[in-house]
């Protein structure tokens, strides 16, 4: 017989396609950052997954797959980005992508704290992208500016 613990909790099943995926979004956007800098980018990624199905299917695709792979909206995935062959090819031997795997597997358990209060859209703290200009960032983790309400 389970404990009462047990009985309680659902583990949910994770998809190695989905782990692997958002891991490798997660080490491809923010493999320099510290811990938190790496959870708020899978956050991010999260509340755009959350937010698409509310919308029953948003632009920016129905699963974590989808989001993290639509064309233009991390970098990581661009097929003229540098780092997407060595994106492709990392594995666990490298500590940040490791720690991008755990991650990933918390935001897909749904026991990742969001930090961003909610933001879908993230960018480098040195650079002003055209989408937010004007617009102020509602949390700033690490090397990065977190929004929300953008489109």
């Amino acid at each position: 017989m389970l404990c009462k613990s047990m009985r309680s909790k659902s583990i949910k099943i994770l998809s190695f396609e989905e782990v692997n995926i958002l891991a490798r979004t997660i080490w491809g956007e923010a493999r320099g950052e510290k811990l938190p800098g790496m959870e708020a980018v899978a956050s991010c990624i999260m509340n755009r997954v959350i937010k698409s199905q509310a919308r029953g299917g948003h632009w920016w695709g129905n699963d974590v797959i989808d989001v993290c792979k639509k064309p233009y909206q991390f970098s990581c995935w661009n097929k003229e980005d540098p780092n997407l062959s060595k994106m492709l090819e990392v594995n666990e031997e490298d500590k940040a992508f490791a720690s991008a795997k755990r991650i990933a597997k918390r935001a897909l358990r749904g026991s990742l704290v969001d930090r961003t209060n909610g933001a879908t859209h993230y960018h480098a703290a040195q650079i002003l992208p055209w989408w937010a200009k004007g617009r102020t960032p509602i949390a700033e983790i690490g090397h990065h500016k977190f929004y929300k309400n953008i489109g």
